[in-house]
Parts: C-alpha cells; sequence; structure tokens
C-alpha cells in the first residue's frame, strides 16, 4: 500500500475588477486510486487596507499595503500583474475608503 499526496492550484480566476480567487486542490492516492479529494480558497485584492486611528480612537487616514506576489504561482503573478493596473488600484483604494472597511 503506498500513498502519495498531490496539491496543486488548478484554478485562478479575477472575479470584479480586482480580487484574484485562487483553488488549490489537494488529492490522496492509494496505489494510484484517489481515495480523497479536498479544496482549499483563497482571494488575493491588491492592497491590504487599514484606517488609521488617533488616541481617541477617530479615524485619522488610510493605510493601503501592497499585496506581495512574489511566493504566488506563476499564474496568479500574471493575472495579478495584467489586471492590477494603476487605474484598478485607484479604484480599489477609492472604494475601501467610501465604504470604512
Amino acid at each position: 500500500m503506498t500513498l502519495t499526496k498531490e496539491t496543486k492550484i488548478d484554478n485562478v480566476a479575477l472575479v470584479g475588477d480586482w480580487s484574484i480567487q485562487v483553488r488549490e486542490i489537494t488529492i490522496i492516492k492509494e496505489d494510484d486510486a484517489v481515495i480523497s479529494t479536498t479544496y482549499n480558497r483563497k482571494t488575493l485584492l491588491p492592497f491590504r487596507s487599514n484606517q488609521t486611528l488617533n488616541e481617541n480612537r477617530v479615524p485619522t487616514g488610510w493605510v493601503h499595503e501592497a499585496t506581495d506576489i512574489s511566493s504566488e504561482d506563476a499564474r496568479v503573478q500574471a493575472l495579478a500583474n495584467a489586471s492590477w493596473t494603476d487605474e484598478v488600484k485607484t479604484a480599489f483604494k477609492t472604494q475601501t475608503e467610501a465604504r470604512g472597511i
């Protein structure tokens, strides 16, 4: 009885203007027969955005930290680089700040 485990990205998609969804599949096999399949998903956005507060917890501005995609799969990097234009990044920041999240 030989167990093997294979994990790979099987789906990368742009959702809306800036959300990149990545699906990873993990396949467990016993003697080349699939005995388990699981999926994990994650969503990448152009920035991690946080509202700054003063000592009285009153909002004072925003900090937008660019998402590091350097360790992502080549397909994810290609999609992010093609999709996250300066125009899209500006729109993301504007919408995030307007929604207050």
